[in-house]
């Protein structure tokens, strides 16, 4: 008998769509961006959602360490949810969804900035060497380990 057959490697992009790549986690963790919210008010913010997805969502996200829920009452039995630091990590990961949904989809804006009012860009950026790279350029020097 050979070896057993060698197990595919999943990708960065793979593993990150195992955590958060379906229809509602995002927008779990994007209203959970501005702060802890209670189940009531995540319902009501997330238009569309049943309450058992709503349940479900933040459940897997408690798995993945990504959301901690905080009791606040026992009877009946209620928890305030707040994103985790790996959490509010994916706010940039969201930034450059929403840039790219602003612009590809009709009626929707991008982001703007709240002194001058132009519409943000979501950047690469280099903290070793403390500069922005352009798309174009990092083509060649950008790569994934």
């Amino acid at each position: 008998m050979g070896d057993p057959p060698a197990q595919p490697q999943t990708s960065p992009l793979a593993e990150a769509l195992l955590s958060v790549g379906d229809r509602w986690t995002l927008q779990v963790v994007e209203a959970l961006l501005e702060g802890p919210r209670r189940f009531n008010d995540l319902f009501a913010e997330i238009a569309g959602i049943a309450p058992n997805m709503l349940t479900q969502r933040l459940r897997h996200l408690e798995r993945q360490r990504l959301v901690v829920a905080e009791p606040y009452s026992e009877r009946p039995p209620r928890s305030l949810y707040e994103l985790t630091p790996a959490g509010r990590e994916l706010a940039g990961a969201m930034r450059l969804l929403t840039h790219w949904g602003a612009r590809h989809s009709e009626g929707s804006e991008a982001p703007r900035h709240s002194a001058c009012g132009s519409p943000l860009e979501a950047r690469w950026y280099c903290p070793t060497c403390e500069e922005s790279v352009d798309e174009s350029e990092g083509e060649g020097d950008l790569y994934f380990v």
